[in-house]
C-alpha cells in the first residue's frame, strides 16, 4: 500500500502566520521524503483564515527544490478558475525541471464549470505527450479529485487517475470508486485509485484524542461561521462546547480515523479495501507542527516497508 500526504497547509496557533504556515508546509514536504513517502500535494484555499496555500502550484515548485525522490502536486488546482492551457503549460514546466516528479491534480469543489470535463481531457491529452501512462502512474500523471461521486467516471474514460476525499465525505465513496474502475476498465485503461483520509495519531490513545478534540473543535466553529487557526489541545481543553456543537462534532467525527499507530493502520487499510484503493492519501490537521510530524512518522514506521 503506498502512503502519501495531503497538506492543507494549515494556519494554527503554533503557527498563526501565513509565512509560518508556508514554511512548515514546505519543512513537511522534506520530512515525508526523508520517510518514504510516496507523494506530497498541496491544497488551495482562497480568502480563508484556517489555510494558508492560494496557489498549489507555487508550493509544487517551492517543495521540488527541496526534495529529491518524492513526487509533489497540486491537491487540487481549482480547475474552474483557470484555462487548461495554463495549468498545462505551468506544470509541464515544473515536469520539465523536474523529470517524472510532478503530479496535476485538479478538481471544482462546489464550483461550476461547464467546461470542466473538456478542461480536464485537454490536460490529460497535452501532459500525457511528456508522461504517458505507466504501471504506477495515470496519463500525464493527471488527477481529478472528487467527494461526491458524480466526477469519478470522467477520469477513468481518460486514463487520468482518482483520488476519492473520503475525509469530506465519508459515505458512498465505495459506489465513487467502483464508478471510475468501470470507466477505466472500459475505456481500455489502468485504474489508479487513491483513497484520502484525515487521522489523528500519537504514541497512547490519550494523546491522540486530546488532539482529534482540538481538531474537532475547529471543524465544528467552522461550520457555524467562525473561520479561525487549528486551536491547540490546551485551548481545546478549556473550551465550553454547547449542545449543537457536541452533536456536530460526534458527525464530523465520522470522518476522522482516531487512535493509536496499530488502531489507525487498521482502520485505514480496511477503507483502502472496501474503496478498491491503490494508495492511501493520508491528511492531519493539528495545532503544533512537531505533532503533525509525529503522527506521519508514526504511521511510516507501521505502513511503509
Amino acid at each position: 500500500m503506498r502512503l502519501s500526504i495531503l497538506d492543507q497547509v494549515p494556519l494554527t496557533e503554533h503557527t498563526p502566520t501565513r509565512a509560518a504556515a508556508l514554511s512548515s508546509g514546505l519543512t513537511l514536504a522534506q520530512d515525508a521524503d526523508a520517510l518514504g513517502y510516496h507523494r506530497i500535494w498541496f491544497a488551495e484555499h482562497h480568502n480563508s483564515q484556517s489555510f494558508a496555500s492560494a496557489a498549489p502550484e507555487i508550493m509544487t515548485a517551492l517543495a521540488l527544490e527541496r526534495t529529491a525522490t518524492i513526487r509533489v502536486g497540486t491537491g487540487a488546482i481549482l480547475l474552474p478558475y483557470y484555462s487548461a492551457q495554463k495549468v498545462t503549460e505551468t506544470m509541464g514546466l515544473l515536469s520539465a525541471v523536474h523529470p517524472d516528479r510532478v503530479d496535476t491534480g485538479v478538481g471544482r469543489a462546489s464550483l461550476s464549470d461547464p467546461n470542466y470535463a473538456a478542461k480536464v481531457a485537454s490536460l490529460v491529452h497535452e501532459l500525457d505527450a511528456s508522461h504517458p501512462a505507466s504501471g504506477s502512474e495515470p496519463a500525464g500523471r493527471v488527477w481529478v479529485l472528487g467527494a461526491g461521486g458524480s466526477s469519478a467516471p470522467l477520469p477513468g474514460t481518460l486514463g487520468a487517475g482518482y483520488v476519492h476525499g473520503h475525509f469530506l465525505r465519508p459515505t458512498g465513496g465505495e459506489a465513487a470508486t467502483s464508478a471510475y474502475r468501470e470507466a477505466a476498465v472500459a475505456s481500455g485503461h489502468t485504474p489508479h485509485t487513491v483513497l484520502a483520509v484525515r487521522f489523528v495519531t500519537a504514541e497512547t490513545e490519550e494523546r491522540a484524542q486530546a488532539l482529534a478534540e482540538a481538531l474537532l473543535l475547529w471543524r465544528v466553529r467552522k461550520d457555524f461561521g467562525h473561520d479561525g487557526p487549528i486551536p491547540s489541545t490546551a485551548t481545546a481543553a478549556r473550551y465550553q462546547w454547547s449542545t449543537a456543537e457536541r452533536a456536530r462534532a460526534q458527525e464530523r467525527s465520522q470522518a476522522l480515523i482516531v487512535g493509536t499507530p496499530a488502531k489507525v493502520r487498521t482502520e485505514i487499510l480496511a477503507l483502502a479495501d472496501t474503496h478498491g484503493a491503490d494508495e492511501l492519501m493520508l491528511n492531519t490537521l493539528v495545532s503544533d507542527p512537531e505533532d503533525r510530524l509525529n503522527a506521519y512518522r508514526l504511521l511510516a514506521e507501521t505502513l511503509i516497508d
